[in-house]
């Protein structure tokens, strides 16, 4: 059921590598504090690509400087909002996230959370998420949101995309 704080989900043809980073500079723009971006999808189908241009669209880093935290896990950018970019691949769960001191989404900063599968039960439960699928020649998103802070994120991407 549709409500104002679960508005339906917004599904994106992304042909070519152009409109996902097109997608994730509209991401950016919606960010706001707290706001938790949930990045999932199958190895390759785009979350880091559409993080990369998010975290670039912000300005303050080029593109070619943002890198997945795969290895390090989390990496912060200053901004308004401030921004963590986290990767959960290599986490065991939710309590290794946890354990780490990785919960996010209580007020700053807004989070991009890779791999937000594996530690969904970690994550509060207004989140935006974004599920990336492989879909020839390029991708598919769907992005839909679970409460009030996301939903307003949602409504935001697809002003964007209707304006154009």
């Amino acid at each position: 059921m549709h409500t104002p704080d679960r508005p339906p989900p917004l599904a994106l043809d992304l042909p070519t590598p152009a409109e996902t980073r097109a997608l994730g500079c509209r991401l950016g723009a919606a960010l706001a504090p707290g706001l938790v971006v949930a990045l999932e999808g199958e190895l390759g189908a785009g979350k880091t690509a559409l993080a990369k241009a998010a975290i670039a669209s912000r300005g303050g880093v080029d593109e070619d400087d943002v890198v997945s935290p795969t290895f390090v896990l989390a990496v912060h950018y200053d901004g308004d909002p401030p921004l963590v970019h986290l990767d959960a691949y290599r986490l065991a769960g939710p309590a290794a996230f946890v354990d780490l001191g990785l919960e996010v989404g209580a007020s700053e900063p807004a989070a991009l959370v890779e791999w937000a599968d594996r530690v969904a039960a970690a994550l509060p439960p207004d989140r935006l998420t974004v599920r990336l699928e492989h879909a020839p020649p390029g991708r598919r998103a769907i992005l839909s949101a679970s409460g009030p802070r996301s939903a307003a994120a949602l409504r935001a991407v697809a002003r964007a995309y209707a304006a154009r």
